[in-house]
């Protein structure tokens, strides 16, 4: 039984693509990391200090979430 390899190179500009691509999914990402860190510390910012020892947090603790 007899195997072929086919090689080809990728087409022009196929890596700057995939690149580029990259790049926007990657700030993409950033970008909604960000906003659920502000919605969190919002909500957070909103409860008592009592709720916030209930759930083992201090006020100070909330900007390192």
């Amino acid at each position: 039984m007899a195997t072929f390899e086919f090689t080809r190179p990728a087409p022009f500009g196929a890596e700057t693509t995939y690149r580029i691509t990259n790049l926007l999914d990657t700030f993409r990402m950033t970008v909604i990391a960000r906003y659920q860190s502000r919605i969190t510390r919002k909500a957070l910012n909103q409860l008592t200090d009592r709720e916030l020892t209930d759930i083992g947090l201090l006020r100070a603790d909330i900007d390192r979430i």
